[in-house]
């Protein structure tokens, strides 16, 4: 039985976002990040530090956003990792692009998640998954994608695409299921923890589902907000704040709707790296078990079937 965790300062709940940059733009960060910081909320931006092959994504190359990128830093935002750019990245690229991460905002990236469908993703993909469930998974994607499933190669030493030595090193919390429960702790109440069978990572946290507005928004309904307080528990919502939340150059109503209900509450309101850290200095170190390994595999996997009919 974990036990409950007693939040800072008389918090009566913890809530943060992870916000990958896929399909961003300078519009999209102007829009939302103003306003979630006037409500008080400080959560994680995840980056592209290197623009790599594609041209259609914007990255801190683009000198606007990265001036932006770096105000919500000096704001008291984290930001974080979503690979090194957004396609398929040799060791070289990647090795280049987590230094460049490192000289714009002066560390290693403290949490991060794998960008579907590169090469170079970490334990990604049917390595997520062991036994049964990555058989399943596999029997999914045959059909759902055909035979044009990415295989993960970060973790595989020997590919040009490895680096997960790197990982381990530089980078101390990977993003990994996602869930349908506002509660992410009770989803995976072992978070942060370690995998000693993808030893190459760190500490890995789960994350509540929000891929876009409509399942953001869903996931963040009243009554999910008010069972996170009475459970006491911790949300990290994942996200794209590309997909829908802006509207017309101001935030869908909806949602700030939501967010401002949520901001009057007794909230501990912090990026994911401050949250994860506390909980490991309240819990200390977790090394999951076979059994709960089995059990989170097999949760993600219904909301997968359920929820998200497969997606990525």
């Amino acid at each position: 039985m974990i036990p409950k965790i007693d939040w800072p300062d008389g918090k009566d709940f913890a809530f943060t976002i992870f916000d990958d940059p896929d399909q961003d733009t300078v519009e999209n960060l102007e829009t939302v990040y103003p306003f979630l910081c006037d409500l008080g909320f400080r959560t994680t931006k995840a980056v592209w530090p290197i623009q790599g092959d594609s041209k259609k994504t914007t990255t801190c190359e683009n000198e606007r956003y990265l001036e932006l990128v770096l105000g919500l830093q000096k704001q008291g935002f984290e930001i974080g990792l979503h690979n090194v750019t957004s396609r398929t990245s040799t060791r070289e690229r990647t090795a280049f692009g987590l230094e460049r991460f490192r000289s714009l905002f002066g560390h290693t990236p403290y949490s991060m998640a794998n960008h579907t469908g590169c090469g170079e993703n970490i334990y990604w993909g049917s390595a997520r998954l062991s036994g049964v469930y990555r058989v399943l998974y596999n029997m999914l994607n045959l059909r759902l994608n055909g035979n044009r499933q990415v295989v993960s190669q970060g973790h595989i030493e020997g590919s040009p695409l490895f680096w997960g030595d790197f990982c381990k090193a530089q980078i101390k919390y990977v993003r990994n299921f996602v869930f349908g429960d506002i509660n992410t702790l009770k989803a995976c109440p072992v978070m942060p923890y370690h995998d000693p069978v993808r030893p190459l990572v760190n500490h890995w946290f789960a994350s509540s589902e929000g891929s876009n507005i409509n399942l953001f928004n869903a996931t963040l309904s009243e009554e999910n907000q008010d069972r996170l307080v009475r459970e006491g528990g911790a949300c990290i919502m994942y996200t794209h704040f590309a997909s829908g939340f802006q509207e017309n150059g101001r935030v869908n109503r909806r949602f700030e709707v939501l967010m401002e209900r949520l901001s009057k509450m007794n909230g501990w309101f912090v990026p994911v790296d401050t949250l994860l850290d506390y909980i490991l200095r309240t819990r200390g170190h977790h090394v999951i078990t076979q059994k709960e390994r089995n059990v989170l595999e097999g949760r993600w996997m219904w909301h997968k079937i359920t929820a998200t009919r497969g997606r990525s």
